[in-house]
Protein backbone atom coordinates (compact mmCIF):
# COMPACT_ATOMS: atom_id res chain seq x y z
CA UNK A 1 0.00 0.00 0.00
CA UNK A 2 1.68 3.43 -0.98
CA UNK A 3 2.19 5.91 1.47
CA UNK A 4 -0.53 8.78 1.68
CA UNK A 5 0.95 12.13 -0.24
CA UNK A 6 0.91 15.46 0.95
CA UNK A 7 -2.09 17.18 -0.23
CA UNK A 8 -1.24 20.97 -1.30
CA UNK A 9 -3.55 23.92 -2.63
CA UNK A 10 -1.74 26.80 -4.46
CA UNK A 11 -2.82 30.15 -4.16
CA UNK A 12 -2.57 32.79 -6.01
CA UNK A 13 -3.91 35.87 -8.41
CA UNK A 14 -1.38 34.95 -11.03
CA UNK A 15 -2.07 31.70 -12.84
CA UNK A 16 1.07 31.54 -14.65
CA UNK A 17 2.74 31.60 -11.07
CA UNK A 18 0.12 28.80 -9.70
CA UNK A 19 0.99 26.74 -13.14
CA UNK A 20 4.48 26.97 -12.47
CA UNK A 21 4.65 25.69 -9.20
CA UNK A 22 1.82 23.32 -9.56
CA UNK A 23 4.27 21.80 -12.21
CA UNK A 24 7.31 21.61 -10.00
CA UNK A 25 5.49 20.30 -7.07
CA UNK A 26 3.75 17.50 -9.21
CA UNK A 27 7.08 15.57 -10.11
CA UNK A 28 7.25 14.99 -6.47
CA UNK A 29 6.30 11.34 -5.37
CA UNK A 30 5.18 11.97 -2.08
CA UNK A 31 3.36 15.99 -3.08
CA UNK A 32 -0.04 15.97 -5.55
CA UNK A 33 -1.36 19.66 -5.74
CA UNK A 34 -5.34 19.10 -5.16
CA UNK A 35 -6.48 22.53 -6.26
CA UNK A 36 -5.61 26.28 -7.12
CA UNK A 37 -7.53 29.31 -6.00
CA UNK A 38 -7.13 33.06 -7.24
CA UNK A 39 -7.63 34.44 -4.32
CA UNK A 40 -7.90 34.02 -0.58
CA UNK A 41 -12.16 34.05 -0.47
CA UNK A 42 -11.96 30.73 -3.23
CA UNK A 43 -8.27 29.84 -1.07
CA UNK A 44 -11.45 29.26 2.04
CA UNK A 45 -14.07 27.59 -0.39
CA UNK A 46 -11.14 25.41 -2.09
CA UNK A 47 -9.88 23.85 1.62
CA UNK A 48 -13.26 22.66 2.48
CA UNK A 49 -13.85 21.39 -0.67
CA UNK A 50 -10.39 19.80 -1.24
CA UNK A 51 -9.15 18.81 2.38
CA UNK A 52 -5.17 19.91 1.85
CA UNK A 53 -2.53 19.03 4.08
CA UNK A 54 -0.55 22.65 2.96
CA UNK A 55 -1.93 25.74 1.33
CA UNK A 56 0.72 27.82 -0.45
CA UNK A 57 -0.67 31.32 -0.04
CA UNK A 58 0.22 34.61 -1.48
CA UNK A 59 -0.32 38.00 0.05
CA UNK A 60 -1.23 40.58 -2.00
CA UNK A 61 -4.31 39.30 -4.27
CA UNK A 62 -7.95 40.83 -4.79
CA UNK A 63 -11.33 40.24 -2.67
CA UNK A 64 -9.41 38.37 0.24
CA UNK A 65 -5.70 38.78 0.90
CA UNK A 66 -3.01 36.09 1.94
CA UNK A 67 -3.08 37.69 5.54
CA UNK A 68 -7.04 37.53 6.04
CA UNK A 69 -6.95 34.40 4.60
CA UNK A 70 -4.14 32.63 6.80
CA UNK A 71 -6.06 34.10 9.74
CA UNK A 72 -8.75 32.60 8.85
CA UNK A 73 -8.03 29.76 8.21
CA UNK A 74 -5.41 29.23 11.25
CA UNK A 75 -8.34 30.60 13.71
CA UNK A 76 -10.01 27.06 12.54
CA UNK A 77 -7.09 24.55 13.41
CA UNK A 78 -3.49 24.00 13.06
CA UNK A 79 -4.67 21.69 9.27
CA UNK A 80 -3.69 22.94 6.65
CA UNK A 81 -0.78 24.42 7.58
CA UNK A 82 -0.60 27.68 5.55
CA UNK A 83 2.86 28.86 4.25
CA UNK A 84 3.22 32.22 2.68
CA UNK A 85 5.04 32.42 -0.55
CA UNK A 86 5.51 35.79 -1.73
CA UNK A 87 8.02 38.17 -3.34
CA UNK A 88 7.55 40.60 -0.46
CA UNK A 89 10.68 40.65 1.72
CA UNK A 90 9.55 43.57 4.38
CA UNK A 91 9.60 43.31 7.97
CA UNK A 92 6.31 44.14 8.53
CA UNK A 93 4.44 42.15 6.06
CA UNK A 94 6.99 38.98 7.68
CA UNK A 95 5.36 39.78 10.87
CA UNK A 96 2.01 40.15 10.02
CA UNK A 97 2.19 36.22 8.08
CA UNK A 98 3.52 34.73 11.30
CA UNK A 99 0.95 36.67 13.48
CA UNK A 100 -1.70 35.15 10.89
CA UNK A 101 -0.47 31.60 11.99
CA UNK A 102 1.35 30.62 9.09
CA UNK A 103 3.36 28.16 9.84
CA UNK A 104 6.37 29.08 7.22
CA UNK A 105 7.42 31.83 5.22
CA UNK A 106 9.08 31.94 1.53
CA UNK A 107 10.22 33.85 -1.50
CA UNK A 108 9.23 32.55 -4.59
CA UNK A 109 12.44 32.55 -6.08
CA UNK A 110 13.55 29.69 -4.27
CA UNK A 111 14.43 26.38 -5.61
CA UNK A 112 11.97 24.31 -6.32
CA UNK A 113 14.01 21.60 -4.39
CA UNK A 114 13.68 23.55 -0.94
CA UNK A 115 10.03 24.14 -1.88
CA UNK A 116 9.54 20.98 -1.51
CA UNK A 117 11.39 20.22 1.69
CA UNK A 118 9.46 23.07 3.18
CA UNK A 119 6.10 21.57 2.62
CA UNK A 120 6.98 18.04 3.88
CA UNK A 121 8.63 20.32 7.06
CA UNK A 122 5.33 22.48 7.86
CA UNK A 123 2.72 18.91 6.57
CA UNK A 124 5.07 17.47 9.72
CA UNK A 125 3.78 19.88 11.75
CA UNK A 126 7.25 21.92 11.47
CA UNK A 127 7.70 25.48 10.70
CA UNK A 128 10.23 27.17 8.62
CA UNK A 129 11.08 30.31 7.27
CA UNK A 130 13.24 31.31 4.01
CA UNK A 131 17.16 31.27 5.21
CA UNK A 132 17.38 35.09 3.86
CA UNK A 133 14.04 36.12 6.11
CA UNK A 134 15.69 34.51 9.04
CA UNK A 135 18.86 36.39 8.60
CA UNK A 136 16.85 39.54 8.48
CA UNK A 137 14.58 38.92 11.18
CA UNK A 138 16.80 37.86 13.51
CA UNK A 139 19.15 41.26 14.59
CA UNK A 140 15.39 42.98 14.73
CA UNK A 141 13.70 40.17 17.22
CA UNK A 142 16.88 40.34 18.79
CA UNK A 143 16.37 44.06 19.72
CA UNK A 144 12.89 42.97 21.17
CA UNK A 145 13.93 41.05 23.28
CA UNK A 146 16.62 43.40 24.92
CA UNK A 147 13.56 45.71 24.78
CA UNK A 148 11.64 43.37 27.21
CA UNK A 149 8.54 42.85 23.72
CA UNK A 150 9.61 39.43 23.30
CA UNK A 151 6.99 37.25 25.38
CA UNK A 152 6.62 34.54 22.98
CA UNK A 153 10.54 34.05 22.91
CA UNK A 154 11.74 31.32 26.25
CA UNK A 155 13.84 32.98 29.29
CA UNK A 156 17.17 32.82 28.64
CA UNK A 157 18.25 29.48 30.01
CA UNK A 158 22.17 29.47 30.34
CA UNK A 159 21.95 25.87 31.51
CA UNK A 160 20.79 24.59 28.51
CA UNK A 161 23.44 24.98 26.61
CA UNK A 162 25.58 22.64 28.80
CA UNK A 163 23.75 19.99 27.34
CA UNK A 164 24.66 20.62 23.61
CA UNK A 165 27.59 18.72 22.20
CA UNK A 166 30.18 20.60 20.89
CA UNK A 167 28.72 19.65 17.18
CA UNK A 168 25.38 20.91 18.25
CA UNK A 169 26.71 24.21 19.36
CA UNK A 170 28.39 24.02 15.92
CA UNK A 171 25.36 24.04 13.93
CA UNK A 172 23.36 26.08 16.15
CA UNK A 173 25.81 29.03 15.95
CA UNK A 174 24.90 27.89 11.94
CA UNK A 175 21.16 28.45 12.56
CA UNK A 176 21.43 31.93 13.93
CA UNK A 177 22.99 32.67 10.93
CA UNK A 178 20.49 31.81 9.00
CA UNK A 179 22.24 29.10 7.07
CA UNK A 180 20.30 26.02 5.56
CA UNK A 181 20.64 22.46 6.08
CA UNK A 182 22.82 21.90 3.10
CA UNK A 183 24.46 24.59 3.69
CA UNK A 184 25.14 23.28 7.23
CA UNK A 185 25.76 19.77 5.50
CA UNK A 186 28.72 21.31 3.54
CA UNK A 187 30.19 23.38 6.09
CA UNK A 188 30.67 20.62 8.59
CA UNK A 189 30.89 17.86 5.86
CA UNK A 190 28.25 15.85 7.17
CA UNK A 191 24.98 14.77 5.09
CA UNK A 192 21.95 16.77 5.72
CA UNK A 193 20.31 13.56 7.33
CA UNK A 194 22.94 13.98 10.12
CA UNK A 195 21.81 17.73 10.09
CA UNK A 196 18.41 17.67 10.72
CA UNK A 197 18.87 14.93 13.38
CA UNK A 198 21.11 16.90 15.47
CA UNK A 199 18.73 20.07 15.71
CA UNK A 200 16.38 17.44 16.32
CA UNK A 201 18.09 17.37 19.16
CA UNK A 202 18.95 20.74 19.82
CA UNK A 203 15.67 21.66 19.60
CA UNK A 204 14.36 18.93 22.15
CA UNK A 205 17.56 19.85 24.86
CA UNK A 206 16.64 23.89 24.30
CA UNK A 207 12.73 22.72 24.59
CA UNK A 208 11.85 24.96 21.32
CA UNK A 209 9.34 24.41 18.93
CA UNK A 210 11.78 25.18 15.69
CA UNK A 211 14.67 26.02 13.82
CA UNK A 212 13.71 29.63 14.23
CA UNK A 213 13.39 29.92 17.92
CA UNK A 214 16.68 27.93 18.22
CA UNK A 215 17.89 30.77 16.16
CA UNK A 216 16.76 33.87 18.49
CA UNK A 217 18.16 31.60 21.39
CA UNK A 218 21.75 31.06 19.88
CA UNK A 219 21.26 34.76 19.55
CA UNK A 220 20.49 35.87 22.87
CA UNK A 221 23.32 33.70 24.41
CA UNK A 222 26.00 34.65 22.10
CA UNK A 223 26.12 32.42 19.20
CA UNK A 224 26.34 32.89 15.76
Amino acid sequence: MSERKIRILIVDDQSLIRTGIATLLARKPDIEVVGQAGNGAEALERVVALDPDVVLMDLMMPVLDGIEATRRLTAVGPRPAVIILTTFRDDEQVFRGLAAGARGYLLKDMDHKALADAVRTVAAGGALLHPEITAQLLPYLGRMAGEGHAAATPAPQPERLALLTERERSILAMLAQGRTNQEISDGLAISVGTVKNHISSILSKLDVRDRTQAALWARQHGLG
